[in-house]
């Protein structure tokens, strides 16, 4: 719940703080939101929810989806156990995930276009995931 209440806080101060950086219909830029469990709790229930995307879309051990044009992706692992998502949704993302070590679960969401996220996991039993929004 604190966590909860933290992420709830964050975006609002985020949306506070951008309101007044309006410009023009042709301005572009991102944000991104990392997200890393503080307790088992919700490291299990971050591993499930990646461990429920992979299983919906066909992942085993590690997987890109890409819904656009000129995406670019990459994921790289050194060890076992590992589960590792690049989604890319829009147009011009650029992402990569690198897991080194076992058991590490992490996933790299990227939506909108021109986001740019790379990610390097190391050590073992290690989960996260980071969700890009570029406009």
């Amino acid at each position: 719940m604190k966590t909860a209440n933290a992420l709830i806080a964050s975006l609002v101060v985020l949306s506070i703080g951008t309101a007044g950086m309006a410009g023009p219909a042709s301005a572009s830029g991102s944000v991104s939101i990392s997200l890393a469990p503080a307790n088992a709790k919700q490291e299990q229930a971050m591993r499930a929810g990646l461990g429920i995307y992979a299983l919906y879309n066909g992942i085993k051990n590690g997987g890109i989806t890409q819904k656009g044009v000129n995406n670019s992706a990459g994921l790289a692992q050194n060890g076992s156990g590992n589960l590792g998502v690049v989604h890319q949704k829009g147009n011009g993302h650029n992402g990569t995930l690198q897991q080194n070590g076992n058991g590490n679960s992490h996933g790299l969401f990227q939506f909108g276009r021109n986001t740019n996220g790379h990610v390097v996991q190391t050590g073992n039993g290690g989960t996260g995931a980071i969700f890009q929004f570029g406009w």
